[in-house]
């Protein structure tokens, strides 16, 4: 699928399951691997990510992988965050590398018992 980055800004995401996440204010581009990297989203919803406030006492915003995009169009869809993202765990989510809990946990119990 080819876009213009800038057609993004501005754009609202949701989860595949209808939760609004926030507003698109910037895009991540490794240009290296010339690909979008994520999607920098701002007016966060706290209910899918958890923040401490930063130094001016306001939520930040989020660098959410573009990975887990599954579409564009009048708005942005990810796939829904089964679980808050905490604090902590920001970090992980900017780095594209948070785990989304989606079917996981259960895949893991499932091995365990085996």
């Amino acid at each position: 699928m080819e876009i213009e980055l800038s057609s993004l800004y501005g754009l609202e995401m949701y989860t595949d399951k209808g939760v609004r996440v926030g507003e698109i204010e910037n895009v991540s581009v490794d240009i290296k691997e010339k690909r979008v990297a994520g999607l920098a989203v701002k007016n966060i919803n706290p209910n899918v990510f958890a923040f401490d406030l930063g130094s001016e006492g306001r939520r930040r915003g989020v660098i959410v992988p573009y990975r887990w995009v599954t579409a564009i169009g009048d708005i942005v869809l990810i796939k829904h965050v089964k679980r808050r993202v905490g604090a902590a765990e920001r970090g992980e989510a900017e780095r594209g590398e948070a785990e989304r809990g989606e079917g996981e946990e259960e895949e893991r119990e499932e091995q365990r018992q085996r």
